[in-house]
């Protein structure tokens, strides 16, 4: 496990993509933070391949994109 490696956690997977799908509404903001949530799970995911610092330049990427 390198230092962006987090510990698979299959568990902690399901809870963040259910609650991503429990926020995700019809307003921007919603899909915005249920985004995050699911990208946060893709830490903890054995078979995703991403870190924190990739998370924030997506998730940077999807809000700016969305100011325009």
């Amino acid at each position: 496990m390198t230092a962006d490696r987090f510990a698979d956690d299959p568990d902690r997977v399901a809870l963040l993509r259910d609650v991503a799908e429990d926020v995700r509404g019809d307003s921007p903001e919603s899909e915005h933070l249920a985004a995050m949530l699911y990208r946060v799970s893709d830490l903890y995911d054995p078979d995703e391949e991403t870190s924190p610092a990739e998370i924030y330049r997506n998730m940077r990427t999807i809000y700016y994109h969305n100011e325009e």
